[in-house]
């Protein structure tokens, strides 16, 4: 399956001042077979060490860093020849070793020509847990997300992808805007986990979809327990489980009394970061203010919290493949609303923002706020195409933005500084635009 994070490591691979690179994000959205087949591409081989298999792999790292010894005992590990410059090194699982996550530090002072990738599917919440000091300044990073809704379309329709970028760019409205909707509803269902994006490609049964979905969110909660204390773990699960009643209500800002009756901040919040740094749940914070420098106007204390997959999410709240799959679906209109603002975060966060929202005074929010270059832009989602609201009005007179968007179910158009962006094509919003 292709993948837009391709791009990024040929980026990687082409860098004068190149680093080993660590690519971190959520189990199961294809990272070790992007890795690989990035590889296989670019490089005469790659050779692969899973960290998670093998104890003598591990013990290679215990003598000593020096990347001269490492590279001649890795070879003689896998049987392979380690080439300068022609080779990829693949440590996959890389949190089960945090030698190994130690040694990049000197690959990059010491062996520079080495090609190294770093991956592993709790590699956030592994170095949060353990202490394991990230080697900052001496590798890259890229954080990998499930397959966006482009990305989805490259698979199962991908001829659809220039049209929408057409009428995304001269905001005229798109003739093929029924069928995009559709296609958009499907992915509501399968979300981004490329197991559940190909399940569907081959055989369009929502029960097996289901299945991948259910199959995962069971190795997230095998992974809370395997990589936390059992304290953390229920303080883990009872955050995570709390997720669709947080969304669900009209004020999503997240609330550490929905968890129980007695749950405070300080006794949960170490079970979201964990969240968090598992690249589980994404996090949006407040902003004060819609002008230029958004994080220096942040309310650390107020923000809301979204799955990573908005497949997963309609798994886990338990919402029924045909209400997702029909275009007139029987799902109240809040539900509607939290998939489809989940699904904008999603979107967003792929796309390199980190978005913020904003609120007056209680009277008034904003869904999203980004920053696009130099200017602060609004961004307002239904999940219909009823678009009236007052919330964007009072943003735009109190910051006047150059202009604003909104994000729903009607077709691409720009009237009163509104840009009117389908659902199916937020992933259109890029910096440069």
């Amino acid at each position: 399956m292709k993948r837009l994070i391709t791009q990024k490591l040929i980026e990687w691979k082409n860098k004068h001042d190149r680093k080993p690179l660590l690519l971190v994000g959520a189990r199961q959205i294809g990272k070790s077979y992007s890795v690989l087949d990035f590889g296989k591409t670019e490089y005469a081989n790659v050779v692969l060490f899973n960290f998670e298999t093998s104890g003598d792999l591990r013990k290679i790292f215990e003598k000593d860093l020096n990347p001269s010894r490492i590279i001649r005992e890795l070879e003689g590990f896998s049987g392979q020849t380690i080439t300068p410059g022609k080779t990829l090194i693949f440590f996959d699982e890389i949190q089960a070793c945090g030698n190994a996550i130690t040694s990049l530090k000197y690959f990059c002072e010491q062996a520079p020509e080495y090609h190294v990738i770093g991956a592993g599917s709790l590699l956030g919440s592994f170095l949060v847990k353990d202490g394991v000091s990230f080697p900052v300044g001496k590798a890259d990073r890229i954080v990998m997300y499930p397959m966006t809704f482009q990305e989805y379309l490259m698979e199962i329709n991908p001829n659809l992808i220039s049209i929408i970028e057409e009428s995304f760019t001269s905001n005229q409205p798109m003739s093929l805007h029924d069928t995009a909707m559709q296609l958009f509803r499907e992915y509501l269902f399968t979300g981004g986990m490329p197991k559940a994006v190909l399940e569907w490609k081959n055989n369009a049964e929502s029960i097996m979809v289901s299945a991948v979905h259910q199959e995962i969110l069971s190795m997230y909660y095998g992974d809370m327990g395997k990589y936390a204390t059992s304290t953390e773990q229920v303080k883990i699960r009872a955050v995570f489980d709390s997720l669709p009643s947080q969304l669900a209500k009209e004020n999503k800002k997240f609330q550490y009394a929905l968890i129980g009756s007695n749950a405070r901040a300080v006794h949960y919040e170490l079970g979201l970061q964990w969240l968090i740094s598992a690249g589980l749940v994404l996090k949006c914070q407040k902003t004060k203010r819609g002008e230029a420098a958004l994080a220096f106007y942040a309310d650390l204390n107020s923000y809301k919290i979204y799955m990573s997959d908005i497949g997963l999410f309609g798994a886990k709240a338990g919402i029924p493949a045909s209400s997702l799959l029909s275009e007139s679906s029987l799902i109240g209109s809040g539900i509607r609303g939290a998939l489809s603002e989940s699904y904008v975060m999603q979107e967003l966060s792929a796309n390199s923002f980190t978005p913020y929202y904003w609120e007056s005074e209680g009277k008034a929010e904003v869904d999203f706020v980004i920053q696009l270059d130099d200017k602060v832009i609004p961004v307002e989602v239904k999940s219909a195409d009823n678009v009236r609201s007052k919330s964007l009005s009072v943003f735009v007179s109190k910051f006047n933005p150059e202009y604003s968007i909104r994000v729903s179910a009607k077709n691409f158009g720009f009237e009163n500084k509104i840009k009117s962006v389908p659902l199916y094509a937020v992933w259109c919003v890029k910096r440069g635009d």
